[in-house]
């Protein structure tokens, strides 16, 4: 499965549908994985929100990019932390990216929670084994979040 681009750009209308549901996420509503993920821009300083879903995997929490190397995982990574966001709950994390070995069980469990809402950005159906993802480890920034 190789050729899947490092960045998938989201659509125009999966631009719109970040911005209404971030702006509802940040307000509090929506499924209790959703958060409005803010991190500062890596370049201009400007706080950027986009909502995620965390998953949660034997007791530690995880942020997976189903659409590669996203403007926020650059500004992440460049940031060393982030914020989560639900209503007027906010908690500030370090990031720890998830070595390749590592991934295929996260990426797993990922679209199996999601798979509704990020099934599209795979090339694997949920349900596939483990050991199928060991291809796209590669393609999918995964990190662990470390409480501050």
């Amino acid at each position: 499965m190789t050729g899947l681009p490092t960045f998938r750009p989201p659509t125009a209308v999966e631009r719109t549908f970040n911005r209404v549901y971030g702006f509802l996420v940040g307000l509090g509503l929506g499924f209790s994985y959703n958060h409005l993920l803010q991190v500062k821009g890596r370049k201009s300083g400007k706080l950027y929100s986009t909502p995620i879903d965390l998953l949660e995997l034997h007791g530690k929490r995880y942020l997976v990019a189903p659409r590669g190397r996203t403007q926020w995982v650059r500004n992440a990574e460049a940031a060393g932390e982030i914020v989560l966001k639900k209503g007027s709950v906010q908690q500030r994390f370090r990031l720890r990216s998830i070595p390749n070995a590592d991934k295929p069980a996260i990426l797993k469990a990922y679209l199996d929670r999601f798979k509704k809402e990020v099934q599209r950005y795979f090339p694997l159906p949920a349900g596939s084994p483990v050991e199928s993802f060991q291809e796209l480890v590669e393609s999918y920034p995964a990190f662990e979040l470390i409480a501050l």
